[in-house]
């Protein structure tokens, strides 16, 4: 459609042809940009290319000395840099994503995701957050409120203070004071 619509804006009746026939080429055109761009990730032109062209030299090199030629030789053949020819050959490789399954069984697969490992401490994230909860229901009714509508409901001050018909400086007083008594307590 894309090429069609090109066509459409571009053409002129002066030419002597018909649409169809002027139309074809910008047509073919963006299938062929299509099928070329089309991926999850996008590759340059010229590194296709180059990545064309070293295929060819590694068939021809495989067909004619009947062993794998170096990046470096390719480069020299080339005259790239060995970096450039890395990065065609890198292009070459399919697009692997962290959600692609790696091994399955009769109950489902396993994720690329799901293998990898955090470095974080689950167990001492659980007794914190156990101990943060006991706090807030040690605390008065408006302190649990201030503390709640600050960190759980994300509401600044300002907004904490017009629901609670207070000023925004008595809001950020209080709060202060509740959090460093809360140090105070995870501390001992």
């Amino acid at each position: 459609m894309v090429g069609f619509i090109k066509s459409i804006k571009r053409f002129d009746t002066s030419f002597d042809v018909k649409l169809s026939t002027y139309a074809v080429p910008y047509i073919l055109g963006e299938i062929k940009r299509f099928i070329r761009d089309d991926g999850s990730i996008k590759i340059s032109r010229s590194i296709k290319e180059l990545s064309y062209k070293i295929k060819e030299i590694q068939e021809k090199n495989i067909r004619e000395k009947g062993k794998e030629i170096s990046i470096i030789e390719i480069a020299k053949e080339l005259k790239v840099s060995k970096e450039e020819v890395a990065a065609a050959l890198d292009s070459q490789n399919p697009v692997v994503s962290i959600y692609d399954e790696t091994y399955s069984n009769d109950e489902g697969g396993i994720s690329i995701i799901d293998k990898i490992k955090n470095n974080v401490d689950e167990a001492e994230q659980i007794t914190n957050r156990i101990s943060i909860r006991n706090m807030i229901t040690s605390l008065n009714d408006r302190d649990k409120q201030i503390i709640m509508l600050r960190y759980y409901k994300n509401n600044t001050q300002s907004q904490v203070a017009k629901i609670l018909g207070i000023s925004q400086v008595q809001v950020s007083r209080i709060e202060k004071k509740i959090l460093e008594s809360m140090k105070l307590k995870m501390v001992n």
